[in-house]
């Protein structure tokens, strides 16, 4: 059974190959080579990070002890209780257990033995409050930024955050800062935290060509490589794994990479862990799994271009078993289309936008169709839903011009900045009446008036009869405090109006290999594939499909890769 190989290959000698960088791979190697493993870790990309460098840095742990300091109530039972109504009928108990068992413990081993540090974000609601076990807030916590200096010569090799999340390159971090820019002309305090900030963003952009802070998802990145790096582990850029290597009785001994200086063959004692990031970036099994158009075109995702389904499509070849059967194969997000100088277009994921007051997104019916306020894997699930068979699945987000100027909408950013760029690419429709929008939108002009209409008779009851809009913590977390009773509602009066097309987008899949709770890979038969573990989104989501709170990838893929790195640790082969 031994898998074929080329025997004169140059060897490379380790304890435990992990197949890349993102926060779940790096996760494992930490843990590995603190128990004293000697660990390498190969990414496919030239840039290490993954998927995790262009996130929000943001895990959902619950129990964890960064919360608890903060004052956050929470227990393991109400935790199990909401992780099975949010998984339904693909609820594992057992792994769920090892999750909630782990995700506090890798937090409290990361503040105590390395670089990374989270910080609470106690108002950061699940995404569910209100079922069975769901909380307001606390359960997700966030990296905290970090000096660029950290990563000395190594800066160069971190995967810079997405251009079309940036203010002119800027990464503004998802927590406390991302309020300070909100209100920066409303408060003097938020005005000269911003005007510092990007006074300081300016002079490092000049002296060094990007920012020397680090924030969300980069800086948990940059922490994590660090650490690893402190710890001696050997990271290898642009070195995809091209198969799995086994024995005589099956166990995984390590795996044939392509270097940059040509194949070599792994021999890894311990085992491989795979953690390639899902298939996000591959249209042949997004098309085979996902429920809506999902070609080029009918399908974005923000993900790291290299997340095309490796690890998965390696554990298929060796017989691993894998959970395709989830209601959601992936974690869903609305995402704009936003020109480049170049004439391509970058993915631009609307995760707040939707809960701000005057926001409301409508079918090219002219209708709406959902809570907008409600989770953006959520709002996509009801467009899917809204969608008939066989058309595209789009919709448009709408305001007025006073929405706009305090908010931003997508990619166009609030006052002071200019809406005519935008306007100009054609990424912001506008239109001086409802008629002159819906015309240039394509939209049903008769029924989007009624539509508009209905919803601003429902504002000055602040209750939204149609879908219930700023009802639970989670739609009022992303709407603006300072809009009461109802943060999330405010009319569509004000003309201009203005509106951006999106389409349904991804961050992430969920469906994947099939793992036990020590993160083992099964095979086909239900036996462990000895020696051989998947982590992050190359594992089958232990939520199901579902998506229950703000960093629910990150969280369970630190969890598990803790667990891996723990298990291959003890492993005696």
């Amino acid at each position: 059974m031994t898998d074929r190989t080329d025997e004169t290959l140059p060897v490379i000698d380790c304890d435990l190959l992990v197949a890349g960088s993102g926060a779940s791979g790096m996760t494992a190697a930490i843990v590995a080579a603190k128990n004293g493993l000697k660990v390498i870790v190969v990414e496919k990309e030239s840039v290490f990070g993954g998927t995790t460098a262009l996130s929000g840095g943001y895990l959902w742990v619950p129990n964890n002890f960064v919360s608890q300091e903060a004052g956050v109530k929470d227990s393991k039972e109400a935790a199990l209780n909401y992780i099975r109504h949010e998984a339904g009928n693909q609820f594992d108990g057992d792994r769920a257990e090892a999750f909630l068992d782990a995700g506090p413990a890798m937090v409290t081993f990361m503040h105590e033995h390395t670089h990374v540090r989270f910080e609470a974000s106690p108002a950061f609601s699940d995404y569910h409050p209100d079922a069975p076990g769901g909380t307001a807030g606390g359960r997700s916590i966030l990296a905290q930024p970090v000096k660029a200096s950290m990563l000395g010569r190594d800066l160069d090799k971190l995967r810079p955050p997405r251009k079309e999340l940036t203010l002119f390159g800027l990464a503004i971090g998802s927590g406390k800062e991302l309020w300070h820019f909100y209100r920066a002309f409303k408060s003097p305090a938020s005005f000269i935290y911003v005007t510092q900030r990007l006074t300081k963003f300016g002079i490092d952009k000049a002296l060094t060509g990007r920012s020397q802070l680090l924030t969300n998802g980069n800086a948990l990145a940059a922490r994590l490589f660090r650490s690893a790096r402190d710890l001696g582990v050997e990271v290898l850029l642009d070195s995809p794994v091209k198969a799995i290597t086994r024995d005589a009785d099956g166990a995984v001994t390590g795996a044939t990479i392509l270097t940059p200086q040509g194949s070599r063959r792994v021999l890894a004692r311990r085992g491989v862990v795979l953690a390639c990031g899902g298939f996000p970036q591959d249209i042949a099994r997004r098309k085979a799994l996902y429920k809506h158009p999902s070609a080029e075109g009918e399908h974005v995702s923000t993900a790291s271009p290299g997340n095309t389904g490796d690890g998965l499509r390696m554990a298929e070849a060796i017989g691993a078993a894998t959970l395709m059967d989830y209601p959601n194969a992936g974690a869903w997000a609305p995402t704009s289309l936003v020109p480049r100088p170049d004439g391509t277009k970058g993915p631009f994921p609307h995760f707040i936008d939707r809960g701000k007051p005057g926001v409301i997104a409508v079918l090219r019916n002219g209708r709406r169709f959902v809570n907008e306020a409600n989770s953006y894997h959520d709002f996509v699930q009801g467009l899917e839903a809204a969608t008939p068979s066989g058309e595209p699945a789009e919709a448009f987000l709408i305001c007025d011009h006073r929405t706009i100027r305090k908010y931003g909408l997508g990619h166009v950013k609030p006052a002071p900045l200019s809406l005519g760029p935008s306007i100009k690419s054609g990424y912001l429709i506008a239109g001086k009446t409802l008629d002159d929008l819906a015309r240039n939108a394509g939209v049903d002009p008769v029924v989007f008036k009624a539509t508009v209409t209905r919803f601003n008779s429902d504002v000055p009851t602040s209750v939204d009869t149609e879908f219930g809009r700023g009802s639970t913590a989670y739609n009022r977390f992303h709407g603006d405090p300072q809009v009461t009773p109802n943060p999330c509602m405010a009319p569509i009066k004000d003309g201009p109006f203005y509106a951006v097309r999106v389409i349904p987008g991804s961050i992430g899949t969920f469906a994947g290999i099939k793992t036990d709770r020590h993160a083992r890979v099964l095979s086909e038969d239900g036996t462990v594939v000895s020696g051989l573990y998947a982590v992050g989104n190359d594992m089958a989501s232990v939520l199901g499909g579902n998506y229950s709170g703000g960093g629910i990838t990150l969280g369970p893929g630190m969890a598990f890769g803790f667990i891996a790195g723990q298990h291959a640790s003890a492993a005696i082969k």
